[in-house]
């Protein structure tokens, strides 16, 4: 990248360190593990970038305080606390004029709420299960969707909250389960129509116009795990409980791509992403939700096994998000 290549600070969350402190396993989930710094930052090394590590938000903030300044800061960090807890990073970023790879705030707070993203993805008339909110127990009572539904966290990831009873069949069940959920999780229940087809997850790479897909995987849960739901459990023991594929091309894989690209643009997705479709009963696709920032382990994270199941390798899929984001900004700079 020339005589001065970039300064690329990366920001993150380590799983180790956050354990050390006390925290459990599954408030953790969604922070990443040593290896897969380590990956990334010798990807992005291997792109013609320089690296500083920055860490977490608190030591982000430490950073810019002092003086410290990047071309870029690739972002991966999920922050701690609340509902807008993916934006800290890159709203810190946006308040010092440090450019960020992957989406910047706005698009970080509505799609971790998942009803707001269904709410904007319905907007542009793209397909999604019907929903209902549960804030307190009152709005119990208030859910008039018909059964199976499928109840879990508004604002959160990896499966928390999720296990063999988010399938509810029943009016005791959804009371049940709600109280519990609000009592756990400290935040509302998304409570939607319950869909039984097959389930997809789509890779996007690119920003706007020039967002594409990357491939598609199909997830399916072994008949030995003992569920049909995609649980916090079975994400965490995948390897043993489910197998991911390729799914074979026909006009269902390019409706759910479709679907998938279509709602990656309505909500203003930057540089890389990965959108969950369902199928519905008739066999259509369904929006379920986008993660904007997606996990990049290079051994198991789906992102990287989609780019790998269509031959690029994790440095070719870190340097394309790597050219997308500093287009885009070059772009932005005039």
């Amino acid at each position: 990248m020339g005589l001065n290549p970039p300064l690329v600070g990366l920001t993150y969350d380590l799983r180790s360190d956050y354990l050390a402190l006390g925290f459990a396993e599954e408030t953790v989930a969604e922070f990443d593990e040593d290896v897969t710094i380590d990956a990334l930052e010798a990807a992005i090394r291997a792109a013609g970038c320089r690296t500083q590590r920055i860490g977490n938000v608190r030591a982000l903030a430490q950073r810019l305080v002092a003086g410290d300044r990047w071309d870029l800061v690739f972002n991966i960090a999920e922050g701690m606390g609340g509902r807008n807890r993916e934006t800290q990073v890159p709203a810190l970023l946006e308040a010092y004029g440090v450019p960020c790879a992957l989406s910047d705030p706005l698009v970080c707070a509505v799609t971790l709420d998942k009803a707001i993203a269904k709410r904007l993805v319905h907007s542009y008339g793209l397909a999604t299960p019907a929903f209902h909110v549960v804030r307190e127990p009152a709005d119990i009572a208030r859910v008039a969707l018909p059964y199976p539904l499928f109840a879990k966290p508004i604002a959160e990831g990896t499966g928390k909250g999720i296990d063999k009873n988010s399938r509810i069949e029943n009016a005791d069940q959804l009371r049940s389960v709600c109280l519990a959920l609000l009592g756990a999780h400290n935040q509302p229940v998304l409570v939607e129509e319950f869909l039984p087809g097959r389930e997809f997850t789509v890779a996007v790479l690119g920003t706007g116009q020039e967002a594409r897909v990357l491939g598609t995987l199909e997830v399916e849960i072994l008949p030995h795990a003992g569920t049909t739901i995609y649980s916090f459990e079975i994400k965490e023991r995948c390897t043993e409980f489910c197998r991911y594929s390729r799914p074979a091309r026909t006009p269902v894989i390019d409706a759910v791509e479709k679907l998938a690209l279509e709602s990656y643009r309505a909500l203003e997705v930057r540089d890389l992403g990965r959108v969950d479709v369902r199928l519905d009963r008739d066999g259509r696709p369904a929006f379920i939700e986008v993660n904007p920032l997606p996990g990049l382990n290079p051994g198991h994270s789906d992102l990287p096994m989609i780019a790998r199941q269509e031959g690029m390798t994790y440095e070719t899929l870190i340097a394309a998000v790597l050219k997308s984001a500093l287009s885009r900004v070059a772009a932005e700079k005039g």
